[in-house]
């Protein structure tokens, strides 16, 4: 190996700056005329000549969704069919056995807002938490011995609180 066939490693390389004479010849990669030959001369991205751009021609996302998810209903019958007495009720282990489905929107907070309804009868002790309860159902579940965690406060009754305190 002699010292002309030593080579700079890549990474100190300097880059070829195109356009300002030397080896490259009269154009220097550039082509002939028009508006990329010239310093400057970039045309934005997603430009199309005089054709409507794609982002213009792709339709339009309209209307509006509420941020508010809705509640999933449950009756008592249905817990009172797919629980044992003493188990806990909150909204992933109604989704781990099937018993509610996450709609479209409800999917990107993987937890639904559930309320019991009071339909139907319940006779054993189940534990509810993170659910909201109507008083009839609260009424029933207690009755059959069962209690309702922190969770299951209507909004109204929060309403309510909140509105004796201030006064």
């Amino acid at each position: 190996m002699q010292i002309q066939e030593v080579s700079r490693p890549s990474w100190l390389k300097t880059k070829k700056r195109i356009g300002r004479g030397g080896k490259r010849g009269t154009y220097s990669g550039k082509g002939n005329k028009g508006q990329k030959a010239r310093s400057g001369g970039s045309i934005p991205p997603g430009f199309e000549g005089q054709d409507t751009t794609l982002v213009q021609r792709s339709p339009k996302i309209r209307g509006f969704v509420s941020p508010n998810l809705p509640n999933i209903e449950i009756s008592l019958d249905v817990l009172e069919k797919h629980f044992k007495s003493g188990d806990k009720v909150t909204p992933l282990v109604l989704k781990e056995k099937k018993i509610i489905k996450l709609s479209k929107r409800s999917r990107a907070r993987k937890v639904a807002r559930v309320k019991i309804l009071a339909n139907g009868k319940i006779t054993k002790k189940l534990i509810i938490e993170g659910c909201f309860v109507s008083k009839s159902a609260r009424e029933a579940i207690e009755k059959a011995g069962g209690n309702i965690g922190e969770g299951g406060k209507n909004k109204e009754e929060k309403h309510e609180v909140k509105n004796t305190k201030l006064s």
